[in-house]
């Protein structure tokens, strides 16, 4: 759970979490500036961790799946605690990796009517829509989106990809579908439900325009260097798949 001022909404994200299934629960405050840790620790939250400075939001997932291998977990999902998606869709996006249909599944609010169903604006899910068009095209995928942040990994795909590479900025999760694509891995998609409200995170327009050209060099990037014309740090050391 990379969590940011999640005090308001952290109880009831956590509460919903089925622990029939969940073994372990790691929470990275990235410096907020209510009290996320405390209610954190005081729910019972096995690990949580407390970054001294704030390192963005791919900074905060760097810690996160860094404490998930490190404590031996076979199956990674990103969970936020703001409460935008259901802590419902655990199960079915862990039986698909742990009955070795895929190794990557994301929660997509664009199939069905999840998205604007849940309130998104209009701009975002244009802009949705449009970069991964573009993106499906230069990196060959079909998936419905690249910008949810839910998502389900096996260790093996955390190990396989050199994500600390990667931005601490909200593009950080594009380039991991990046890389994840570039070395072979199909990736999974389950419809996904969504809300948005005040307490949910969300970025503003000036920070969805510095996400959306970063996502765009992302996809010419993974082009380049799947035709042998470019090789940038964030595919090095990844087999091509």
């Amino acid at each position: 759970m990379p969590a940011y001022n999640a005090e308001r909404t952290l109880e009831k994200t956590y509460k919903e979490i089925p622990f029939d299934i969940v073994d372990e629960v790691i929470l990275v405050d990235d410096k907020s500036s209510d009290n996320t840790s405390a209610l954190a620790k005081e729910l019972g939250i096995q690990h949580v961790i407390r970054h001294e400075k704030n390192t963005g939001y791919g900074g905060n997932q760097k810690s996160c799946y860094n404490k998930a291998l490190e404590i031996g977990a076979d199956i990674v999902i990103m969970l936020h605690p703001d409460y935008q998606y259901t802590p419902q869709l655990i199960e079915p996006m862990s039986y698909i990796i742990a009955n070795d249909t895929y190794q990557v599944v994301l929660g997509s609010r664009i199939l069905g009517k999840g998205a604007l169903k849940g309130g998104m604006p209009m701009y975002k899910y244009i802009a949705n829509r449009l970069l991964t068009l573009f993106q499906n095209i230069l990196m060959n995928q079909k998936l419905s989106e690249y910008h949810t942040g839910y998502r389900a990994f096996s260790k093996e795909v955390l190990k396989s990809i050199n994500y600390n590479v990667n931005s601490d900025d909200f593009v950080f999760d594009n380039q991991m579908l990046a890389q994840i694509a570039y070395a072979g891995y199909e990736i999974a998609e389950v419809t996904c439900p969504t809300k948005y409200f005040e307490e949910a995170s969300s970025i503003n327009f000036k920070r969805s325009s510095i996400y959306g050209f970063g996502v765009l060099w992302t996809s010419i990037s993974y082009f380049l260097q799947s035709l042998g014309m470019g090789n940038f740090k964030i595919f090095k050391g990844i087999k091509k798949g």
